[in-house]
């Protein structure tokens, strides 16, 4: 009796104080079914009227205040559906910029120098949030999406200013007047954040071939996001720097030295050392790749539900309770929504398809038909045996869909579909699986043209996109393996295993293969700079290449991912899956496929890697990236190079 009064007098609560709010109680007639088998669980269902998005969050926080007042002893109340999920911020932002400053110390050795692209970053999230904002104005979007643009903002935003004040710094020591370095920077790593600012942009605007409300939602806004954080890089950083001048240097570290060398340097050493045994560096690259992407075709693309929430989250506790309850199909329950035409004899067939879902297999219960006033439609819910993320319950919904539902209504006028989220999450994810090859091509030709402009080169764009699927794949094959296997899943705080949210690889694949053109940039046009300076010695052009460019992409590659995985340590499984991607990816890319498959390849193909037809040649236009940049003054070569 106290539980009974103290729930009823909650219910009454919420309709008094809650405009449109409707409770179908376990008490009622109507909710006879709500009680589980055993007496021991209970649920309500909350009916509202229609509301925004943001109008349904100050309700969601009104109604766990009265949940907290529910007192009696035994008795646990949990409130279910996403207007209670706990979206709280993690600290994540904080803590990537804190790794950020620690790379950019290691790195410059000065702390003014480790200033300048922590606040050209931030302001260029600043300005990006801002323009999200209002486009959320005009466009829904997901709940994810203020973190994901400040994931991939903190990362670009810091290395593209890096790149800068790398070149701005190197012009300064050679002896140029800070003005003069300010414009020498621009006219080199400037240009070469305009292209590479582009090429991530460009190749998440190739998520709107999936034709898709959310994810050209998510494209837009990750799309501004990096754009105001490379507009941020190309108009506040050099006015900045003009400020600074020459005290970019000031509180330096005394074990820092200006010195730029690339011979005798550590990376012209290894770059050498791959050199002479590109065929096993090559091979043992290709398989730790391999390996690592083995996992990627189990892959099985779904939702998260509230099953994958922190067991700190209401919402997962209701969870819980209704699976534990009910059965764990539950949390989960198909719709059958039916046209019926022909009146009384097709709800006769509708009631004829109960009664043989109720004896298929993998169906825990089926509720009968529920006409319309009108008597021309009718729902039935399903409840499966399994649970949401369950494969058995994908396979239930195929073979409802294909046989038992037509076989069922055979010869009425009844129209049939198969619905509820479970199912809506299915062809959401069979949609996006469909459609990933399309995108892919589509990133994929525009990369491949963008490099061949820059390079003049069929070769180097065909084994730069080789090379990005290779460590894509292996990020993919990382995500299932700890995601949907539960490997090593207590490391970055997975509750639950299950499969890859279905917009996650395709999101993922237009981001990196978006940034990893940049370390791809920069590294080789540094190649071919020194290819035609040093009279076409393809082996010394990828050492010296490599040795001028290891430290700056590795420290940017660092804090890439120092800033992803502080977003895949938060409470969000979808900002999980996505830090962990893209973490993954970078420091493969950064490290496994910049400094070891790119010099053995490199070396490998000799000449042949600046083959271009000479049609093509005449055809295509002069584009330059970073041409016009002087290299650092080097250490005289050995004899033995």
């Amino acid at each position: 009796p106290a539980v009974r009064q103290a729930m009823e007098a909650f219910f009454a609560r919420i309709e008094q104080n809650v405009q449109g709010s409707d409770i179908i109680s376990p008490y009622d007639a109507q909710g006879a079914r709500q009680i589980s088998p055993d007496g021991k669980t209970a649920y309500a269902q909350l009916n509202l009227s229609d509301r925004t998005f943001e109008q349904y969050q100050p309700i969601g926080s009104q109604i766990k205040h009265y949940r907290d007042d529910v007192k009696v002893s035994g008795l646990q109340v949990e409130l279910g559906g996403d207007i209670f999920a706990s979206f709280t911020q993690s600290p994540s932002e904080v803590i990537g910029i804190i790794g950020a400053i620690i790379i950019l110390l290691i790195a410059f050795g000065s702390l003014l120098a480790v200033g300048l692209p922590i606040v050209t970053a931030l302001f260029g999230i600043g300005t990006g949030f801002a323009v999200v904002e209002l486009a959320s104005r005009y466009i829904d979007m997901p709940n994810f999406t203020s973190q994901m643009v400040a994931m991939i903002s903190i990362g670009v935003g810091i290395d593209y200013a890096l790149f800068i004040v790398t070149r701005y710094r190197e012009g300064l020591h050679s002896g140029m007047a800070p003005e003069e370095a300010v414009s020498r920077s621009l006219d080199t790593a400037g240009r070469a954040v305009l292209f590479a600012g582009g090429t991530v942009v460009i190749s998440v605007l190739g998520l709107f071939a999936m034709n898709q409300a959310v994810m050209r939602a998510v494209a837009l806004a990750a799309s501004f996001g990096v754009l105001m954080t490379m507009l941020a890089s190309l108009t506040l950083l050099p006015a900045v720097l003009g400020f600074v001048g020459r005290n970019i240097d000031r509180f330096a570290l005394p074990t820092r030295s200006r010195e730029e060398r690339t011979a005798g340097s550590f990376w012209f050493r290894w770059s050498r050392v791959v050199q002479r045994h590109p065929l096993p560096a090559l091979a043992a690259g290709l398989a730790v790749l391999v390996v690592l992407a083995l996992p990627v075709f189990s892959m099985r693309l779904g939702f998260a539900d509230a099953g994958s929430r922190p067991t700190g989250d209401t919402t997962r506790r209701a969870y819980d309770l209704l699976s534990k309850g009910f059965g764990p199909g539950f949390n989960g329950p198909l719709l059958i929504a039916a046209e019926t035409p022909g009146g009384a004899s097709d709800m006769a067939a509708l009631d004829r398809l109960s009664s043989t879902l109720n004896q298929t297999p993998g169906v825990a219960f089926a509720s009968p038909p529920i006409p319309n006033q009108q008597g021309d439609a009718a729902i039935m819910q399903v409840f499966p045996t399994t649970s949401p993320q369950d494969q058995a319950t994908n396979d239930l919904v195929t073979q409802l869909r294909q046989h038992v539902v037509p076989d069922a209504l055979a010869g009425s006028t009844v129209v049939a579909r198969v619905g509820g989220q479970t199912a809506a999450s299915m062809d959401f994810s069979t949609y996006t699986g469909d459609h990933l090859p399309l995108v892919m091509g589509v990133v994929l030709l525009l990369s491949f043209a963008l490099l061949t402009l820059v390079f003049r080169s069929l070769v180097v764009p065909l084994k730069a996109v080789i090379m990005n699927l290779l460590s894509i794949g292996a990020s993919y094959g990382i995500l299932v393996a700890v995601f949907q296997w539960g490997w090593l899943k207590g490391v970055i705080g997975v509750s639950k295993s299950g499969p890859i949210d279905a917009w996650v690889p395709m999101m993922l694949f237009a981001i990196v293969f978006g940034l990893s053109m940049d370390y791809e940039v920069f590294l080789l046009s540094r190649v071919r700079e020194e290819y035609d300076r040093n009279g076409r010695d393809n082996g010394l052009a990828v050492a010296d290449g490599l040795a001028a460019t290891a430290r700056v992409i590795t420290a940017a590659a660092a804090i890439m991912v120092c800033v992803f995985m502080s977003f895949a340590l938060g409470s969000d499984r979808s900002i999980k899956l996505f830090g962990l991607g893209l973490a993954s990816a970078i420091f493969l890319d950064a490290t496994l496929v910049r400094m070891v498959l790119v010099p053995a390849t490199m070396e490998l193909l000799g000449d042949v890697n600046w083959w271009m037809p000479r049609w093509l040649g005449r055809v295509l236009p002069v584009v330059h990236v970073d041409a016009t940049a002087e290299p650092p003054a080097r250490v005289p070569a050995a004899a033995s190079r």
